[in-house]
């Protein structure tokens, strides 16, 4: 052995009681803080979402919300604040432990901590690679951190009926929702197409005599009307000629000659019915019996019949009681007959008026009514669509009332885990006891990088250039060997009990070793991305 290996192994062992020291005191840190951290315990339970339980050809659901977006809705409506807390607050997840102090915690750490602990995880759903490969499942992994092992698994099952239940609430409400919007959209539409119908209908009675399904039937009237008048006008011509020929012959004679023919004796009112008569008879050789014309002549027909049968009365009891002259009697007949052929003519000219002005009027009545009718007809199609999802929407609220839509159902119930989750007692053990051989290797490394003192011949006369011709030991009395090794025994009896009793006060009274850790992982989080997980 060289003389500098064995004054570096001298050395060491000089120090070794430093080494030791950090060793021990990184040991008893080390397994003082794997004994006080509480277990963890992580209880996990499995769902699956379940397809449509009916073919969607026959009935289907009117819910179409996707499975991955459910859940998502789902998780953010689970991890409210007022959930968390109520569910805290109801299982006390946070009541303290026997043998530990209550740990009194503010309303946002509570809620932060509990979507920390609360993990829902979901895998499948997604699209079949291939063509024969079967479509996958959508799979839930709901999980919750705790330290005991029944608080985790009631509170992940508490998680996993909460689920279910807004699940359906979920599904049901929107189901519902779609419901009530189409029986209001039938109500509306109902109402409307009541008062639209109702618009059509006093359109057509307000203009009942100028609606386009009676144009053809006017325009025969107006021709027969016109030909009505063209004749009445001839009979009073007529008339008139008779008239002045009468007069004509009484101022010239002083009398009236009473000799003439059977047709010369008519009245206008027997001359214009047997004129209608004539027309009748040809009319019917070439037309059917329904035609209005035919109808217009018969009761034209019907009531001169009944004219020329009044007249002939009033005429013979004239006759018989009023004691005129022949000239008279004639004169006055003549009136007669030109006073009624006017008041024939008057309304027929009447009546040509306002047929002509429904005739003009029609064309835009029709635009009007075809407007009115094709409104109706444009709500009158919506409302039977409204009608008709009406029915889908109460056959998919139907299909999500019995459940028989897409599901949440559960495949493994959570169960209190056997094994803690963490912490890893060996490795932190270990972890300590590496950490003080290592600052304990490095105090060593620390202290003679930093000594300066000459303890060797050969440090003399290479620092002072002087020879030495001998080298005596530095001697120690029996009273500083015994102080040096108070001082070893003391730091060990500090290391052994002060550091251990500290820990467990601060874990106990000030605050648990794991919130602590917590703590401390996360404002290193926040400063570096990627911070190893010591305690997994």
């Amino acid at each position: 052995m060289t003389m500098d290996t064995k004054f570096y192994l001298l050395v060491f062992l000089r120090r070794l009681p430093y080494v030791l020291l950090l060793t021990v005191m990184g040991a008893v840190l080390g397994a003082t803080v794997a004994v006080l951290l509480p277990p963890v315990y992580v209880a996990q339970a499995k769902l699956v979402v379940e397809s449509e339980q009916i073919p969607g050809d026959l009935a289907a659901s009117t819910v179409r919300t996707a499975a991955t977006e459910t859940l998502q809705i789902i998780q953010q409506r689970i991890l409210t604040r007022e959930t968390l807390l109520e569910m805290a607050n109801r299982l006390d997840i946070y009541e303290a432990r026997p043998g530990q102090a209550a740990r009194p915690m503010e309303a946002d750490d509570l809620v932060e901590d509990m979507r920390e602990r609360i993990v829902i995880a979901t895998s499948g759903g997604g699209v079949a690679t291939s063509r024969n490969a079967p479509p996958q499942a959508t799979l839930v992994d709901v999980s919750f951190t705790a330290g005991t092992p029944q608080l985790a698994a009631t509170v992940a099952n508490e998680v996993v009926t909460l689920i279910l239940s807004e699940n359906v609430s979920l599904r049901t409400r929107a189901a519902g929702q779609t419901l009530e919007f189409f029986t209001q959209e039938v109500e509306r539409l109902d109402q409307e197409v009541a008062r639209k119908g109702a618009a059509v209908s006093a359109f057509q009675e307000a203009n009942r005599d100028a609606l386009p399904d009676s144009l053809e039937f006017r325009r025969s009237r107006l021709v027969t009307d016109q030909e009505r008048l063209t004749q009445i006008q001839r009979d009073e011509a007529g008339l008139r000629d008779r008239r002045a020929r009468l007069v004509e012959l009484f101022e010239s004679t002083g009398s009236v000659g009473l000799a003439g023919t059977e047709q010369a004796q008519l009245t206008p009112e027997q001359r214009q019915l047997q004129d209608l008569r004539n027309q009748l008879a040809s009319l019917q050789a070439v037309l059917s019996p329904t035609n209005p014309r035919i109808s217009v002549l018969q009761n034209q027909i019907r009531a001169l019949e009944g004219q020329v049968a009044a007249n002939q009365g009033t005429a013979v009891a004239n006759s018989a009681d009023s004691g005129l002259t022949a000239y008279e009697l004639q004169l006055a007949d003549l009136d007669a007959q030109l006073e009624f052929l006017e008041q024939q003519r008057e309304q027929i000219q009447t009546v040509l008026a306002e047929l002509q002005q429904t005739i003009e009027a029609t064309p835009g009545n029709a635009v009007t009514l075809a407007e009115l009718q094709r409104d109706y007809e444009n709500t009158r199609s919506q409302y039977d669509q409204a009608v008709q999802r009406r029915a889908v929407a109460e056959t998919g609220e139907m299909i999500e009332t019995l459940s028989r839509g897409q599901r949440i159902s559960v495949i493994e119930q959570a169960v209190p885990p056997a094994a803690p989750e963490s912490p890893n007692r060996p490795l932190i053990a270990a972890a300590g006891l590496g950490l003080g051989v290592v600052l304990g290797l490095g105090l060593v490394a620390l202290l003679e990088l930093s000594d300066r003192t000459i303890r060797r011949p050969i440090e003399l006369t290479s620092q002072l250039g002087i020879q030495p011709f001998a080298a005596l030991p530095m001697l120690q009395s029996r009273y500083d060997i015994r102080r040096r090794r108070l001082r070893i025994v003391t730091a060990f009896l500090v290391v052994l009990v002060v550091i251990p009793g500290a820990l467990w006060l601060i874990h106990s009274q000030v605050v648990p070793l794991d919130m602590m850790a917590d703590r401390l992982l996360d404002r290193l989080a926040t400063s570096h991305p990627v911070i190893p997980d010591t305690f997994g």
